[in-house]
């Protein structure tokens, strides 16, 4: 249990249900990131802050939004993987393709989500700049299913410990918050071992600032061409800034370094 209290899908309601389906389809993901779930359980706050940021995240401009922040995230000098190091890890050729378009799948979503939270929190914030203009962009196929992801109390104790310390690299895993990025890591164990050597030099506590730092200018350049037009805020509205704030300049900001650079590790 986090500091983020949450409605799992196979929990909500159907009302919710139906905002989750919409969230997956103009994201064109699989997944309801944890802050998603973590606004259903706070009153009237999903439907306001989806309905607020929907048209950006279905947009054309988000699009191209996305490739800038992944260009301007600040990483350090990655050693190659070999060949020999993938096999060892369990992601060879007869797994990569698996690896690869979930890696895709989470650069996709923090990416998007990063830039809409953040258009959201600066609104929050006071920023009265007018809307953008946007253009709407065809739903994307959505991506392929990813397997569910295991609770982490479920997992032997082993692993669950090396999954626990690999979130410790992570300032915003206060409260007991897991990166759903290293719970897909159980389909490759390997790479629970293998993540902390080959990202050693971005996991170094001040290469992860940096990297935070500048993922977070980044997003928030993107945000202020794309903030979003809000209806009158709901009742749970103050309690939904805490975890803006925290996922917005703490967990997703370092995850989408991390993500970015495990993709560059791999062939193209």
């Amino acid at each position: 249990m986090t500091n983020f209290p949450e409605i799992h899908p196979l929990n909500a309601s159907p009302e919710i249900s139906a905002l989750y389906a919409d969230i997956r389809a103009v994201s064109g993901l699989q997944m309801v990131n944890l802050i998603w779930r973590h606004f259903a359980a706070l009153p009237d706050v999903l439907e306001w802050a989806w309905a607020g940021v929907r048209p950006l995240v279905g947009s054309k401009e988000m699009t191209a939004a996305r490739h800038r922040l992944i260009q301007a995230v600040e990483l350090p000098t990655i050693a190659p993987v070999s060949l020999q190091a993938r096999d060892a890890a369990g992601v060879g050729p007869s797994q990569m393709h698996d690896f690869q378009s979930m890696m895709a799948a989470y650069i996709r979503g923090n990416c998007t989500n990063m830039i809409a939270l953040t258009a959201l929190r600066l609104r929050l914030e006071g920023v009265d700049r007018a809307s953008a203009a946007l253009s709407a962009a065809p739903l994307p196929a959505t991506a392929a299913q990813l397997p569910p992801l295991p609770r982490i109390d479920t997992l032997d104790p082993a692993l669950a410990t090396a999954i626990r310390n690999l979130a410790q690299h992570h300032e915003g895993a206060q409260g007991g918050i897991i990166p759903s990025l290293y719970l897909e890591l159980v389909r490759w164990p390997g790479l629970i071992e293998t993540f902390p050597n080959w990202l050693g030099a971005l996991y170094a506590p001040q290469a992860m600032l940096a990297a935070r730092a500048s993922t977070i200018r980044a997003a928030e350049a993107e945000a202020l061409a794309m903030l979003p037009t809000m209806g009158p805020p709901p009742q749970g509205i103050e309690a939904m800034r805490p975890a803006l704030a925290h996922f917005t300049r703490l967990v997703i900001p370092d995850l989408i370094p991390v993500c970015i650079a495990a993709d560059r590790l791999l062939p193209k």
